[in-house]
Parts: structure tokens; C-alpha cells; sequence
């Protein structure tokens, strides 16, 4: 009889991944960036555990998203505080803090959980095309779809 496989997490071999974010939609790059934290595009993957990579993304202000998103989206927050309230529209976080839109849309597709948390802290997202893990060799991801 063979047993059935689970992987463990300081066995895996984890692997740099790099994404540039140039004019692709916001959606499918954190789709590509979430599934590559998890490790779902691995034969290894165990779903209580963490078998993912790392990944980077690059030239997130050139981040594209689609419709009338630019104006008409929102992010909201809320201090805790007696009229904490902040909203801030895609093209005011855009001009503020591109990579925020980027970490905001991965975050929402990880799960919401400490093994979430804990895929979360693999991703490093960069405004610009420089980003300081190059000794780590990464591998440029070739399609996005």
C-alpha cells in the first residue's frame, strides 16, 4: 500500500520568482503572485502547509486596472477612533504608495489565517524596475494568463 504524501515546510525547496507588473491587470497579476506564495502550481502542494516561493514584483506603479476603477474604486480604513474613517480612490494610493495596491489585492487572496500570514511575509513588492534580490537569482515569470 502506498501512504499518502504531505509535505512538510523546512523540506521544501523554495524557489525566487520575479513579476513585472507593466501594463498587466491588477487581478491576474495578484492571481499569479497569490498562487506562487501558496506553492498551488506545485505537485508537492499540501494545503495546511506552507510549500510556496517567493515572490517579487516589479514597476508596480504601472499596474493596470480595468474599467473606471482609476476614480471610482476605493479603499477605506478605519483608525478605531471616533471618526477614523480615510477612503483614498486607485489614482490617489497609486500617486501615495503604488506598492499598496499590488499587496492589498494578494493579501484578499491568500488565506486569512496564521499560515496566510505567514505566506504573506514572501512577498516584496517594488514601485520601480530595481529590487535588491538579485543574489538570489530569480526567474522571471513568462505569462500571467
Amino acid at each position: 500500500m502506498t501512504k499518502t504524501f504531505s509535505a512538510k515546510a523546512n523540506e521544501v525547496a523554495r524557489q525566487w520568482w520575479v513579476i513585472d507588473a507593466t501594463d498587466q491587470v491588477l487581478g491576474r497579476v495578484a492571481a499569479k503572485a497569490a498562487n506562487l506564495l501558496r506553492g498551488k502550481e506545485k505537485a508537492i502542494f499540501t494545503p495546511h502547509c506552507d510549500t510556496g516561493d517567493f515572490v517579487i514584483v516589479i514597476n508596480a506603479e504601472k499596474v493596470r486596472v480595468t474599467g473606471k476603477k482609476e476614480e471610482q474604486k476605493s479603499y477605506m480604513s478605519f483608525s478605531g477612533y471616533v471618526g477614523g474613517h480615510k477612503s483614498e480612490t486607485v489614482k490617489s494610493r497609486r500617486a501615495r504608495r503604488p506598492e499598496l495596491l499590488v499587496e492589498h489585492a494578494v493579501k484578499g487572496m491568500i488565506p486569512h489565517n496564521k499560515l496566510g500570514r505567514a505566506v504573506y511575509t514572501k512577498l516584496k513588492v517594488y514601485k520601480g524596475a530595481a529590487h535588491p534580490h538579485a543574489a538570489q537569482m530569480p526567474t522571471p515569470v513568462t505569462s500571467i494568463v
